[in-house]
C-alpha cells in the first residue's frame, strides 16, 4: 500500500514516515509539503491513502481535499490536525474524506485509522466523534456551519484572496452566481469580505493567520471592471 503524508513541517513528515516505516514495513511511504508537490505525486504514483494536514501554510487542506478527490476519486483521505474543533471536523468530512484524527493522538490510533480507511470504511477518532455529536445537538452553532457546502467553498476562496473570476473558474460557476452567493454569505455571517480571512483563520480553516484585510481586494477590483 502506498501512503502519502502531506504536512508543511519537515519534522512532522519525517516523524510520521519513520513511525509508519517501523509499524507498517510493507507499505511505501511518500511525503509532500504543499499542494503542488502532492499533485505531482498523485499523478505519478499509485497513492492509495493520503494523510493530509488540514492547516497548511497559505493553503487550506479542506479546499485541496476536494480538488484531489475530483481528480483521483478512488483516493482515500485521512485528515490529521492540531485542531480538535468539531466544526472543522464536520467540514473536513464533508469534503469526502474518509478519516479524521488529532495530531495529539497515539501512533496506534493513526495505524488503526489507516487500516480501517484502507477497507473503505470511515474513521473518526472516538473523542472527536463525541464532540461532533454534541456540537450538532448544540443550538449555538459555529458561524461557518451556517453556510451550505458551496457557500463555504466560496467563503474560503475569498478568504484566501481569490478573485470572483478565479472562484467561478475553479468551481465551474458563473461570476454572477459567485456574486449572488457572496451576498448570501455576508448576510449569514453578518460580515464583509475584508473580514473573511480573519474569520477563517480564527476557526482554523486557513493556515496563514497573517492574511490581511486585502483578501477581498481582487474581488472588488474585478467587480468594478465588470460594472
Amino acid at each position: 500500500m502506498n501512503i502519502l503524508i502531506v504536512d508543511d513541517h519537515a519534522v512532522v513528515r519525517e516523524g510520521y514516515k519513520a513511525l509508519l516505516n517501523a509499524m507498517m514495513p510493507d507499505c511505501h511511504i511518500f511525503d509532500a509539503e504543499n499542494g503542488a508537490q502532492t499533485h505531482r505525486l498523485l499523478a505519478h504514483s499509485d497513492i492509495e491513502i493520503l494523510i493530509l494536514d488540514i492547516n497548511l501554510s497559505n493553503e487550506s487542506g479542506l479546499v485541496l481535499a476536494k480538488i484531489f478527490l475530483k481528480r483521483h476519486p478512488k483516493l482515500k483521505i485521512i485528515f490529521f490536525s492540531m485542531f480538535e474543533d468539531s466544526v472543522i471536523l464536520h467540514r473536513a468530512m464533508q469534503t469526502g474524506a474518509m478519516g479524521y484524527i488529532s495530531k495529539s493522538s497515539s501512533p496506534e490510533i493513526l495505524i488503526s485509522a489507516i487500516k480501517v480507511v484502507a477497507k473503505g470504511q470511515k474513521y473518526i477518532e472516538r473523542g472527536l466523534a463525541v464532540n461532533l455529536a454534541n456540537q450538532l445537538l448544540d443550538t449555538n452553532v459555529d458561524i461557518a456551519m451556517k453556510l451550505t457546502k458551496r457557500e463555504f467553498e466560496i467563503f474560503i476562496a475569498i478568504a484566501m484572496n481569490k478573485s470572483r473570476f478565479d472562484i467561478a473558474d475553479e468551481l465551474g460557476l458563473s461570476a454572477k452566481t459567485v456574486s449572488n452567493a457572496l451576498t448570501v454569505i455576508k448576510r449569514k455571517l453578518d460580515a464583509v469580505p475584508s473580514q473573511f480571512a480573519g474569520i477563517a483563520a480564527k476557526h482554523g480553516y486557513i493556515g496563514d493567520t497573517e492574511l490581511s484585510a486585502s483578501a477581498s481586494v481582487s474581488f472588488v477590483k474585478n467587480s468594478e471592471k465588470s460594472s
